[in-house]
């Protein structure tokens, strides 16, 4: 009876957040394994654990140490994609989870047995979830062009610099000329390998001047709208790109006692939707559960303008109050005269008023609920009437 209570508290997409955090915390689990066996390992003289110590060269052996660390910081930047339910971040997870066990069994040390266990234990979750990460990781054109840049200055700095080898000192093989343009290009230059000529002093120039400026674009574009999201998520705040993007949406004013019911019904129907509250703990609540949230006034005309209300394809008001519903009513038609206005009324003596403001239809709550009772009291089928008028609902949805 107990069990069956927790049940029914629970919301009715449990098992959704159950099984996609859980794959989501394993990754992580093994992102963060994966660090420290790696700086366990990074020093380790010889190895003589395991099946594969004696098969696998020294210089690997020392290599996995660094690159579990790597791989480790990397897939931490996998699993925030995770987080965010980013197809792209299952396909990286899915590629460094295997690449984890790999690295774990070439170290042939007794504290990767963990790591390689725990790697395999995790694909398995990610693949039954996979349907869940259905968000496409989508780039502006300026990110794209400087992503683009970054990644041709490098090519120009480690082709050209192994081109030029026989003018610089230090420089024999690819990785040196690579080596060599991220030092210079970042500006790090430990100052090993060294122009000798007049043009590797001209080329070595112009990897530094290019360098710089391609990754002060590239932070610029890929990690500034990073930031700005992070901060207007903790604000319960849209992005104006975000903003820019509505179109053919429900704007959903206010938030009360109706608006969690909306909200989950539009959710679950893949309905495009915006809240617009002043409630700033309801807009962080909301934005935790990625529901597009504009923190304002619903009854003034500057936040319905920035939600786009000239391309809403309706507008629901639920504040709780129908004063407050009155006005972004009034506000939201006189805003777009042609979209269809839909909101409930508290008080029975309040819908004509709320239908003079503008709505097409109020939804008189005390009536509805007057009317459904009367209707489940008095029908002679065992079963709820709500209940059936649900069921109906769905089954309408299905044979559309």
């Amino acid at each position: 009876m107990v069990g069956q209570r927790v049940i029914e508290r629970l919301p009715d997409n449990w098992k959704w957040i159950v099984t996609t955090r859980a794959a989501t915390t394993l990754a992580l689990a093994v992102a963060l394994l994966s660090v420290a066996t790696g700086l366990v390992n990074i020093d380790q003289e010889t190895a003589d654990y395991g099946p594969f110590a004696t098969h696998v060269p020294h210089a690997v052996q020392q290599a996995v140490g660094f690159t579990g660390v790597l791989t480790g910081f990397l897939m931490v930047v996998s699993v925030f994609a995770l987080r965010r339910r980013l197809r792209a971040g299952w396909y990286a997870t899915l590629l460094f989870l295997p690449a984890t066990a790999i690295q774990g069994l070439l170290q042939s040390s007794p504290y990767s047995v963990p790591l390689v266990g725990l790697s395999l234990a995790s694909i398995p979750p990610l693949l039954l979830t996979r349907s869940r990460f259905d968000r496409s990781l989508s780039l502006t054109t300026t990110q794209l062009a400087a992503g683009g840049a970054l990644v041709g200055v490098q090519l120009y700095g480690t082709l050209g610099a192994f081109a030029l080898r026989e003018q610089f000192d230090g420089i024999d093989q690819l990785l040196d000329a690579f080596y060599f343009t991220l030092i210079t290009s970042s500006t790090v230059g430990y100052g090993d390998i060294g122009p000798e000529t007049a043009e590797a002093q001209l080329f070595t120039m112009s990897v530094v001047v290019l360098g710089v400026a391609s990754f002060g674009i590239a932070i610029g574009a890929l990690v500034g709208p990073a930031i700005q999201a992070r901060i207007s998520k903790t604000l319960g705040k849209m992005t104006e790109s975000e903003l820019e993007t509505l179109d053919d949406h429900v704007l959903v004013l206010g938030y009360g006692d109706l608006t969690e019911p909306i909200v989950s019904e539009l959710d679950t129907a893949g309905v495009p939707f915006v809240v617009v509250t002043k409630d700033t703990e309801a807009a962080g609540s909301l934005t935790d559960r990625a529901i597009r949230v504009l923190t304002a006034n619903p009854s003034d005309e500057e936040p319905l303008r920035r939600a786009k209300i000239e391309r809403a394809n309706a507008v629901l008001v639920a504040t709780d109050h129908d004063a407050e519903d009155a006005l972004a009513v009034l506000t939201a038609r006189e805003l777009n005269p042609d979209v269809r206005i839909i909101t409930a009324a508290n008080d029975r003596g309040n819908v004509r008023k709320l239908e003079r403001a503008g709505a097409d239809d109020v939804i008189g709550l005390a009536e509805l609920g007057g009317r459904l009772l009367v209707r489940s009291a008095l029908d002679s089928d065992e079963s709820p009437v709500v209940s059936r008028l649900l069921a109906d609902d769905v089954e309408n949805r299905n044979d559309d």
